[in-house]
């Protein structure tokens, strides 16, 4: 065997090797009931590179899996759509990983074989779908010249003239409809697009955050324990305990409750407790478990720790009235003997 044999020989057992990852990483996934955003960046970080090493028998399976993954990659998901109509089909009749905007970008670039299986999605919008069946039954629009001389007969050219009419209405009918469909397309492209600008641009509790932020960088700790008890609704000295303790955990668990990113959840932790970051491992400890601890969980201590504020004005309450009673009382027994000592 000479060495170009041999060489033939170690690229079909890499290309066996890609073929196995690519497919059980994805089947892996999957597997997944709901699959975390690291999760769905390592399973892209993982196939992207192998998607040109593979076949076409493992696109057309990846993309089938996937087309049933209610939370799919998107990088690959569009990847896999870009591929012929035999492979991303299931993609595009399926996956809700496809907007739109994707479904039109996908019917200008592939044609009518993409724009055939696209029709077959349930819920399609009905500009797409117009769209597709002007593809479907193209028609020119055709306008008559009016220098056209009139017809010999003069009795005739009213008929004939209407009879032309009808025909130019009907042949510029379906160019009518072509052109409503770009123009409802075109507006509906600018609807995606405003949509996505304000996805992008839109943080939820961003005003929270703000007022956190910015009361935990003056250094004042009351300032910031302030403006935690507004955002969780629980009493100043709830707040203040959260933040009192040499441990970062309370406060991870209030800031997880906000589903505050975290990076800006980290902002916040390093201006309350600057020296619990001395290194990088620190660091990636903090985001580790921010990342593991639940939502759920954290409003969970949330509720216990706005259980305990009422639990303690339902005490204070108590003991108020207590008080009061215990001096009405009193005022009760000493002003029958001011009232003997007057007789005397």
């Amino acid at each position: 065997m000479s060495s170009s044999d041999f060489r033939q020989i170690a690229i079909r057992t890499e290309s066996g090797k890609a073929e196995r990852l690519f497919r059980a990483a994805v089947s892996a996934f999957c597997s997944l009931t709901r699959p975390s955003r690291r999760e769905i960046g390592q399973l892209e970080d993982l196939t992207l590179p192998l998607f040109d090493d593979v076949s076409v028998e493992s696109r057309r399976y990846v993309a089938a899996a996937l087309s049933e993954c209610e939370y799919a990659p998107a990088a690959l998901v569009r990847r896999l759509c870009e591929e012929p109509v035999d492979i991303a089909a299931p993609l595009l009749i399926r996956s809700r990983a496809v907007s739109d905007i994707d479904l039109i970008a996908l019917i200008g670039r592939h044609g009518l074989p993409h724009a055939r299986a696209i029709a077959r999605r349930k819920d399609l919008n009905p500009t797409i779908a117009d769209l597709i069946r002007v593809l479907e039954r193209p028609t020119l629009v055709r306008v008559r010249d009016p220098e056209v001389s009139a017809p010999t007969k003069p009795a005739a050219a009213p008929v004939n003239a209407q009879a032309a009419e009808d025909s130019a209405t009907r042949q510029q009918a379906p160019g009518i409809a072509a052109e409503n469909a770009r123009r409802r397309l075109r507006s509906m492209m600018r609807t995606g697009d405003e949509a996505l600008a304000a996805r992008v641009d839109a943080f939820p509790g961003s005003d929270t955050y703000v007022k956190l932020r910015e009361t935990a960088l003056t250094g004042n700790a009351a300032f910031f324990q302030t403006a935690l008890a507004d955002a969780l609704d629980i009493d100043f000295s709830t707040a203040r305990s959260l933040t009192a303790n040499q441990s970062y955990s309370s406060l991870l668990a209030a800031l997880r409750s906000l589903d505050l990113s975290e990076d800006r959840a980290f902002l916040i932790t390093v201006a309350i407790y600057p020296s619990l970051f001395p290194h990088p491992q620190a660091i990636r400890t903090y985001l580790d478990r921010y990342r593991l601890l639940h939502r759920d969980v954290a409003l969970d201590k949330v509720r216990v720790w706005k259980a305990e504020t009422v639990s303690r004005m339902v005490r204070d309450a108590s003991s108020a009235n207590r008080d009061s009673r215990k001096a009405s009382n009193s005022d009760d027994v000493a002003a029958p003997v001011l009232r003997a000592s007057s007789r005397k």
